[in-house]
């Protein structure tokens, strides 16, 4: 679902091109054909002589409306009534109101389409009598529309609007701030599938506060569930379960069936995780039954691919097949992008485990067509899967090129054979030259291979290097922070130009690499909060003008630094690069930080739900090994343990030895 452009013109439902007398008639007879159907649905006498003086006192704040009408406002009968006793009187905020209310209840039951339609004629009223507080409810109700439909950018488009608009009000009402905190919780959303977890969680907790001073207990129930989500992403699963558990508290609090359905589900998503899937599978099977009643298909959905999963985990192939079919057909019956490439990634996994990889596969690829389509939606994440993209697309034609080749060289041989078999002695002398032939041009793919793979290894370091730039530069774009935004720009543009003349020499001054990383690590420490102390040392012996080095391979061991050492730790992030000459003919490039160590950090990568691969380390090691070729002496990297005074980890230090010709 693309931007909904929202017009600006007044609303008035009571323009029409009939003649006087049939405005009459019609607007008689739909009253009391209303107010019968009313009737026959069950509005009791009580109810509208409550809703007549509702709309005889036209209160026009949301709090003193909700106040009469919250005990009946998921009732869509009662509503329309209310709909039409507000329009004889030109009620303009009662409807608005019972519009939203009404979006409400279909949206819950995951109808989309026809909760935008409400929602938007709600706003179209609201900007009519030019009420800021309902305005903003509609902007945050579009907003989680467009999030649940995937449709990130105008999702955020919305909240911020709302957010904004709100913030102008001097002496916000408890409304006003009650949508302040709905927008805020909404930006924490859209950060948290853009995968920023620690901005997601910074927006949770400005809004948990707020809803703190407001006491409203079902903002604080949603807001811990979303930080445990951000929690559990980041694989800090005690930390997640805690908030789980909290949030489950306030959801008892309330009696809220569906918060409660939503922790349960979430406290076996992590008992998964930590390896307690007996007592997930009990969890995801009631809560199953509990949430049927509720119509929100979106949560149903959710269940039972997570149920399929966690069969998986059991070996229990045929119920979770059952569970993972039974949530795709929900998924594809009201678009559920995000569950449809789940459910065929798990199912795909499934017949791997199955042998059957025919089924495997295309289970996957209707994985990727999904994954493809719910990437276009996340501006910068859509940057990097291009890229991924194109490389796939580049092996895969290769594979297929030399698939050919192998296909086309079995036949030939085939044919030879039978040539043999018929033209005996006389084709044997053929035979054998065609089979040299055969082995020259072996050796000539072997070759061609050998140098299509370092250039490869060496094209690879670019959409490494660009991806990290440009997700450091995003947040500051997101949060519409132009001055930085602008400033690393130009630093990113510089760092741009240096890694492209890189890439396409095979050696550069060690001056010219200690800059491309200088600014690397300047980029790179936004997303740390500029937490990061980058120190370089270089001893007085050394020329950096001089010395030369193989280009671009000092980034992936600060990375691994950062990632692997300092991430996770608390407190000072040190990383020192030091270089000096080490003995016979070799300098020494020592990479030093102050992490956590690589047995804790091992243990904090098994645990994270979404795990950062690093491939550059091993790639910059191949490419030393290459370059050693044309060296008496070999490059070596050293890994060093680092303790302190009690042998407690204390960081990690890499040397990479590096002859000088």
């Amino acid at each position: 679902m693309g931007v909904v452009t929202l017009e600006k013109a007044p609303y008035n439902p009571y323009i029409s091109t009939f003649p006087i007398h049939y405005k009459i008639f019609l607007f008689v007879f739909t009253t009391l054909l209303i107010s019968v159907k009313g009737i026959s649905q069950g509005i009791s006498p009580e109810l509208e002589n409550s809703i007549d003086s509702l709309v005889n006192a036209a209160p026009k704040t949301y709090a003193e409306i909700d106040k009469v009408l919250r005990p009946i406002r998921k009732d869509t009968s009662s509503m329309n009534y209310f709909i039409i006793k507000a329009r004889e009187k030109y009620y303009l905020a009662g409807q608005t109101y019972a519009l939203n209310q009404k979006g409400r209840v279909y949206r819950d039951i995951s109808e989309y389409s026809r909760a935008l339609s409400l929602f938007q004629e709600a706003f179209k009223i609201a900007e009519e009598m030019e009420n800021v507080e309902f305005k903003v409810y509609g902007l945050n109700m579009m907003s989680v529309i467009f999030r649940r439909t995937d449709a990130i950018k105008s999702a955020l488009d919305y909240s911020q609007e709302a957010l904004e608009l709100a913030e102008t009000v001097e002496n916000p009402s408890p409304g006003i701030r009650r949508s302040i905190n709905v927008s805020l919780n909404s930006i924490g959303n859209i950060y948290q599938i853009l995968e920023q977890y620690d901005l997601a969680i910074a927006k949770y907790k400005e809004s948990m506060r707020l809803e703190k001073e407001l006491g409203n207990t079902l903002g604080l129930a949603i807001n811990n569930q979303n930080i445990g989500e951000c929690y559990e992403a980041l694989g800090r699963l005690e930390e997640a379960l805690e908030s789980f558990n909290k949030s489950l508290a306030y959801n008892e609090e309330i009696n809220s069936e569906k918060g409660k359905i939503i922790c349960y589900y979430s406290i076996a998503h992590v008992y998964v995780h930590l390896e307690k899937t007996q007592e997930a599978l009990k969890i995801l099977e009631s809560t199953l039954e509990k949430a049927k009643p509720l119509g929100d298909q979106k949560i149903i959905t959710s269940i039972l691919i997570n149920t399929g999963w966690t069969n998986i985990r059991l070996s229990s192939y045929e119920n979770a097949e059952k569970q993972l079919m039974q949530g795709l057909e929900i998924a594809k019956k009201y678009n559920f992008p995000v569950e449809i490439a789940e459910a065929n990634k798990f199912l795909s996994e499934m017949w791997i485990k199955l042998d059957d990889y025919e089924k495997a596969m295309t289970y996957y690829k209707e994985a990727k067509k999904y994954e493809k389509q719910i990437t276009n939606n996340l501006n910068l994440r859509y940057v990097n899967d291009m890229i991924l993209r194109y490389e796939s697309e580049k092996r895969t034609n290769q594979i297929e090129k030399l698939a050919q080749e192998n296909e086309n060289v079995r036949l030939k041989l085939k044919k030879n054979r039978t040539m043999l078999l018929i033209s005996g002695i006389g084709l044997v002398l053929l035979a054998g030259i065609l089979y040299i032939l055969y082995k020259q041009y072996q050796l000539s793919n072997e070759k061609k291979m050998l140098t299509l793979e370092q250039t490869m290894l060496r094209s690879q370091m670019n959409p490494h290097f660009l991806f990290n730039s440009l997700n450091s530069i995003k947040l500051y774009i997101i949060n519409n922070e132009q001055k930085n935004a602008v400033h690393y720009l130009n630093k990113f543009s510089k760092l741009v130009r240096k890694i492209l003349e890189a890439s396409s020499q095979r050696e550069i001054q060690l001056a010219e690499e200690l800059e491309t990383v200088e600014l690397y690590m300047n980029i790179e420490n936004i997303r740390f909060s500029n937490e990061i102390n980058f120190i370089v040392n270089i001893s007085d012996d050394i020329d950096v003008h001089t010395v030369r080095i193989p280009s671009l391979i000092l980034q992936p061991f600060l990375e691994n630094a950062l990632w692997h050492g300092l991430s996770s730790k608390e407190g000072e992030k040190n990383i020192i690069l030091d270089v000096d000459k080490g003995q016979d003919g070799f300098i020494n490039i020592a990479i030093t930080d102050n992490g956590v160590g690589r047995d804790a950090a091992e243990k904090i990568k098994k645990n994270k739900v979404l795990k950062r691969k690093s491939v550059g380390i091993d790639i910059t090691k191949e490419r030393l090994a290459n370059f050693s070729r044309d060296y008496q002496n070999s490059f070596h990297v050293e890994i060093v343990d680092l303790y302190d005074g009690t042998n407690k980890p204390n960081g990690t230090k890499i040397i990479l030895h590096i002859p000088i010709e």
